[in-house]
């Protein structure tokens, strides 16, 4: 629970990304999960918390609501498509990737 709050908060404050971080924590505390496994549960914890995160900014009125149309237009069918393709990508592969993603996201957190 400490790491879902301490996720939700820097999405809240800083819109980090709650995939990433997410998935590096989940990475860490359950490596027996496959890449799929992390990725799903990922999203599932992702999109509860950026929906409560933009309802917090719609009350703000912070929120440019171009760019969301274009991040939504692009971003749901990536899901969509990684979704599906999870499953047929081998497990190395997909591990790499899950790594290399975590890794660039490291990198510029720290920047």
């Amino acid at each position: 629970m400490f790491v879902g709050c301490v996720i939700g908060i820097a999405v809240a404050l800083t819109s980090l990304g709650a995939g990433a971080i997410g998935a590096a924590c989940l990475a860490l505390l359950y490596p027996e999960l496959e890449p799929a496994e992390i990725a799903g549960s990922d999203i599932a914890h992702a999109v509860p918390l950026t929906a409560v995160a933009a309802a917090g900014h719609f009350w703000l009125g912070t929120i440019d609501f171009e760019l969301l149309i274009a991040l939504l237009a692009g971003g749901v069918p990536g899901i969509v498509l990684g979704s599906f393709g999870s499953r047929r990508i081998p497990v190395r592969a997909l591990r790499m990737m899950l790594v290399a993603t975590m890794a660039v996201a490291g990198v510029k957190l720290l920047a």
